[in-house]
């Protein structure tokens, strides 16, 4: 679980991952669709390790196997969680904190795939939008909309194919690249259009109802 961005896009004095979502930590929320799926190795900024480790913490760290510092970018990140990752581990997922309303259907898949001999595996939902290709104020071209898919994590990997990528020491915007780049076989399932990220500030009113609605949801499924 990648945790350790410091919240600047979003303009917020705390990392994102911590903001309240009706009432749980985001990073509560991105724990979720893990539950009883993996062991965590939670990713945090260095001067957060101490406090996730601390008992009684708001962020559940009991739910999280190991608790590691960061780099200062998300390869790096990436990279010191893997090493806490005991070597026996036949699968590794990577999942964005920022994503907290992942479904365990699409961890399910994902692992699914994996099992199934990708080295790499994306969920993706189809791009709406159409997508230009653009050069400063000029449109170069129109990309075909029905063979992109936009990427959401949790993405998935045989360890082994994730250790060589990361090896080479390159950065990526999200892992699969890094194996794509050194020829393993990546493959997509489907994601799940509520898994989006928060990003911007912009983004939090809807991820907050959001949030309340689910909290809602639970408190009338107990009573």
């Amino acid at each position: 679980m990648v945790a350790a961005g410091s919240g600047t896009r979003l303009g917020t004095d705390m990392p994102k991952q911590f903001l309240a979502l009706g009432g749980r930590s985001m990073l509560d929320w991105s724990l979720d669709c893990l539950e009883g799926r993996a062991n965590v190795v939670l990713v945090v900024a260095p001067e957060f390790v101490e406090r996730m480790g601390s008992a009684g913490d708001d962020s559940e760290p009991e739910r999280a196997t190991r608790v590691v510092g960061g780099g200062p970018t998300r390869s790096l990140s990436v990279r010191a969680g893997l090493a806490a990752v005991p070597p026996t581990a036949s699968i590794v997922l990577v999942h964005d904190a920022a994503r907290p309303f992942c479904s365990a259907e699409v961890v399910d898949r994902v692992l699914a795939a994996v099992r199934s001999g990708a080295d790499a595996v994306v969920p993706g939902v189809p791009v709406v939008d159409t997508i230009k290709r653009v050069s400063g104020s000029t449109v170069v071209s129109t990309l075909e909309r029905s063979t992109l898919v936009a990427a959401q994590t949790p993405q998935g990997f045989r360890a082994s194919a994730l250790r060589r990528a990361h090896a080479t020491g390159a950065e990526a915007t999200d892992d699969a690249a890094l194996v794509e780049a050194g020829g393993g076989r990546v493959e997509w399932v489907a994601g799940d259009i509520m898994n989006r990220k928060v990003t911007t500030i912009d983004d939090l009113p809807w991820f907050e109802g959001e949030a309340r609605r689910r909290s809602a949801a639970a408190n009338r499924a107990r009573s």
